[in-house]
């Protein structure tokens, strides 16, 4: 957003330098981001006329001109521009002059004739770009005046950085109000009289998306003057707040835009047909916008149409075939309110993005349309002519946006700012800034004006009136207040536990997006409804994730494409699922490793990485928890994850999370050309600890007895450790599985497992007798349970 100072202080005008504005702006939310001078360096220029323009004699592409500069005497100036012609005003370097870029002016001859001075493009005194021709001045300029002083050029343009929630500050009217409030000074504002009819031309107008547009102002002007030129100072206003000139009638509604932040559209009158309807897009319908590119529409989509096709996008960009042309006579001025919660996100689905829906999207005053076409008559009136109609409005009050009223404490304001602002200072800020006060007892209710959509509640109002109050201004104090230590507890792993022990085992963590496509995210999490963005910032960040594995495979993705072929990323946060108008957030940890095994070195040959690798961090992470015997694998599908490589993990035989191989078609989609295996675990139920208890340790030896049995393939080590435990009893201190063999000696479809058994009592020494008991029952129950035999 950029604002002329002249412009700014013709609507208030403080006591202070351009960099002390800048400084008020800043300290009350306004940031500035820079403040640059609209003209470049340069001296004895000044405006000057073309008496004649003829051809060089001797050069095809140069114009001798004989100029008056108000010196006395006629000036022969060669020039090369080709649009000099006679009776022009233009901008005279005389014969001495220093131009932008250390340039200075001297007599010359050029290819044999005299010149004195040099005919100015924008480019060349600092103005802009142009240069294919001089400056064009307007008939009126006076000749022999300093070009700087009769242009304003000793101005600067004050460029903005404006956060979202202040879209009342896109005009001049709206950083006016500001300014005023901070200095205590009366706005200023430019007179806007209503413009009387002088005929009873009315275009018909329905509007049928009443939620969409709850106030639609139009106005017909018959008649104007076609080879009507726009103001200099129009021109001017326009090139500093960083639009191009383009047509009069085009130019007054981005001035009108630009001052008071209600953006309009003009339709040449002769094109429309039968009448304005302002109506949702049909799926599939087609417009050519005023940029050339066809866009195709659904029924999201908000148009301004007449009886026969599509004109416009609302609030976002005209259609090819609507706009002013140089031959338009009669011309239909529109203003209107566009819904922000219809229109967010809308421009960038396009690729648009107008300075139209910038305001939009934000917020415009709903009460602005008429003041602004009102605007914009007297001016195309001042400059092209022609003859007005009535203004005609269509309002549906039920779809209007209402303002209703914030209760503000006095004390409430110096309690939570930490000052001792008086009331009627309160008062006068608010009033200052257009709200509405009724007295209350101990405060007041206040009630926003229409261009404020970001008041809503106490704590808004109190930061309005300590930004005019003035940041710098408020004194520092130490907080008094009590102070809680925060709760501590045994029973749940710290998430920074979960972290550090991660990072010890090699891994990174990664903070991702909560937000993730549409598509992907039915990938990961199916079909189930979604947390759908009203405002994306992009069709790939549209809803709220249900799995943070996209997220981490992206980042994945991204790592392996900079030839980092080891990999093991984690990250812990929220996954959000829609539970009617609230969201359900589970906090989770996910991670993702791909690669070797180990670092490359001489001792080991490289490995990749198995769900062994990625089972064995999770049960270390879990280990803390002290619920490790609790701990099961279930082999379970998961559509994300590769057949029989996935597992449900359990914790006291209840599901908390998955493990396992990323399916190879989400492989092959995602585009990735390393094996990846993930995992994703609900932190607030797997992490829950046992209070630690002391346990002393037994004086009595321990005694071990290893066996060997076949097994059928399809049972896992789970099954056999469960079994074990319940056949084994107390006396079962641990349990090791320290081999497994397939071959020689095995049948097909069975395998050999050894298992360690570590027997210990508290209270006496074991016999052989309690050892072999244990093994025989645990033998009978593995029989029993799983077809298992002792391997002879």
């Amino acid at each position: 957003m950029n604002i002329s100072e002249q412009w700014l202080r013709e609507w208030v005008n403080p006591d202070t330098d351009t960099d002390g504005l800048a400084h008020q702006l800043t300290m009350a939310g306004l940031e500035v981001d820079s403040v640059e001078p609209v003209a470049g360096e340069f001296s004895k220029v000044v405006v000057g006329t073309v008496l004649s323009a003829e051809p060089h004699p001797d050069a095809d592409k140069l114009t001798v001109c004989r100029v008056d500069a108000g010196t006395g005497e006629t000036l022969q100036i060669v020039c090369g521009a080709p649009n000099a012609h006679t009776d022009m005003k233009v901008a005279v370097a005389l014969v001495g002059a220093r131009l932008p870029g250390e340039m200075k002016i001297k007599a010359a001859k050029i290819r044999g004739v005299r010149s004195q001075g040099m005919l100015c493009s924008a480019r060349e005194l600092g103005l802009g770009d142009e240069h294919d021709g001089i400056l064009d001045l307007d008939p009126a300029a006076p000749v022999g005046e300093s070009f700087r002083e009769w242009m304003g050029l000793d101005d600067h343009v004050i460029k903005f950085d404006l956060t979202p929630n202040r879209g009342d500050c896109f005009s001049v009217a709206g950083v006016a109000r500001d300014v005023a409030a901070i200095n205590g000074l009366p706005l200023c504002r430019p007179t806007i009289d209503d413009v009387p009819d002088q005929n009873e031309a009315v275009f018909p107008v329905d509007v049928v998306a009443k939620d969409a547009c709850p106030s639609f102002s139009s106005r017909v002007i018959n008649g104007i003057r076609p080879d009507a030129r726009t103001p200099m100072w129009m021109c001017e206003k326009l090139r500093r707040s960083g639009l191009r000139p383009i047509h009069p009638i085009v130019d007054i509604t981005n001035f009108v835009m630009l001052e008071l932040g209600q953006p309009m559209h003009a339709f040449d009158l002769d094109i429309v047909q039968g009448g304005i309807r302002v109506r949702y897009a049909k799926k599939g319908e087609k417009l050519t916008l005023l940029d050339g590119r066809e866009v195709s529409l659904d029924n999201k989509v908000v148009l301004v149409a007449d009886h026969k096709r599509p004109l416009a996008i609302a609030g976002i960009m005209g259609g090819e075939n609507s706009g002013v042309t140089e031959e338009t006579r009669n011309v239909l001025f529109e203003a209107a309110y566009w819904s922000p919660m219809v229109l967010a996100g809308q421009a960038r689905r396009f690729g648009l993005h107008t300075d139209a829906s910038l305001r939009f999207e934000r917020g415009v005053d709903p009460w602005l349309q008429q003041k602004a076409i009102q605007r914009a008559t007297a001016l195309l009136i001042d400059i092209a002519g022609g003859e007005p109609g009535p203004l005609s409005t269509e309002r549906s009050d039920k779809h209007m946006p209402r303002r209703d009223p914030v209760k503000l404490r006095a004390d409430r304001v110096n309690r939570l700012i930490g000052t001792t602002i008086e009331p009627a200072e309160v008062a006068a800020i608010l009033s200052g800034l257009g709200m509405s006060l009724s007295d209350e007892e101990g405060g007041w209710m206040v009630t926003p004006p229409g261009h404020r959509f970001d008041i809503a509640i106490e704590e808004d109002l109190i930061e309005e009136v300590v930004r005019i109050y003035g940041y710098d201004r408020v004194p520092e104090t130490s907080p008094r207040t009590l102070m809680h230590m925060p709760e501590v507890t045994e029973c749940k792993v710290t998430e920074s536990r979960i972290r550090s022990t991660l990072v010890e085992r090699g891994y990174q963590e990664a903070i991702t997006y909560s937000f993730v496509a549409a598509d992907l995210d039915r990938l990961f999490a199916g079909d189930g409804p979604q947390g759908e963005l009203i405002n994306p910032i992009s069709e790939e960040l549209a809803v709220m994730r249900r799995s943070l594995w996209p997220g981490l495979l992206e980042a994945l993705k991204s790592n392996l494409s900079r030839q980092q072929d080891r990999i093991r990323l984690f990250e812990i946060g929220m996954r959000y699922y829609p539970q009617g108008n609230e969201f359900k957030e589970i906090n989770t940890l996910s991670a993702v490793i791909s690669g070797d095994r180990l670092p490359e070195q001489w001792a080991s040959v490289a490995e990749s990485v198995d769900l062994f690798d990625i089972k064995g961090d999770l049960d270390a992470v879990l280990r803390p928890t002290g619920n490790i015997s609790s701990l099961s694998y279930r082999v379970e599908e998961n559509p994300v994850l590769r057949p029989g490589q996935s597992a449900r993990v359990l914790l006291d035989g209840n599901p908390v999370g998955w493990i396992g191989a990323l399916h190879p078609r989400i492989v092959q989609r995602l585009d990735i050309s390393h094996a990846v295996w993930l995992l994703e675990i609900d932190i607030d139920t797997a992490f829950v600890a046992k209070i630690p208890e002391f346990k002393g340790i037994s004086r009595y030896p321990s005694v071990r007895r290893d066996i060997s049995i076949l097994v059928p393939e399809a049972v896992s080590a789970a099954d056999i450790e469960e079994t074990v435990k319940q056949a084994a009893g107390e006396l079962l201190e641990e349990l090791l599985i320290f081999d497994i063999y397939r071959g020689t000696g095995v049948d097909s479809g069975l395998k050999s497992v050894a298992l360690g058994l570590i027997l210990q009592d508290y209270s006496r020494t074991l016999t052989d007798t309690d050892g072999d008991t244990v093994v025989q029952a645990v033998v009978r129950q593995l029989h029993k349970s799983h077809q298992a035999n002792l391997r002879e």
